[in-house]
């Protein structure tokens, strides 16, 4: 899997967690916080939506630093790192 398809499945999960049907307009600098306005909840729920979508990805949260949920580009670093650990 590479970046693009990683984006697409953050997308897909993002839609979900956030319950809307329209197209987000989402791409590497969006802010998870800012622009998508998710708050401690909603991310939980896009890890745990994520977990499901990426065959292989497994998150652990004592491993999560603030830092990967500044922008869709920094979740997306995070999950190739996460995938290429296991």
């Amino acid at each position: 899997m590479n970046a693009n398809n990683f984006l697409d499945e953050i997308k897909g999960a993002l839609s979900e967690v956030l319950n809307t049907k329209e197209e987000l307009q989402i791409n590497l600098t969006t802010s998870l916080f800012d622009e998508l306005h998710l708050d401690s909840t909603s991310v939980l729920e896009l890890l745990m939506t994520l977990e499901e979508r990426i065959e292989g990805l497994e998150i652990d949260p004592d491993d999560l630093d603030p830092d990967v949920f500044n922008t869709v580009g920094s979740l997306t670093n995070y999950i190739e790192r996460q995938l290429v650990v296991v």
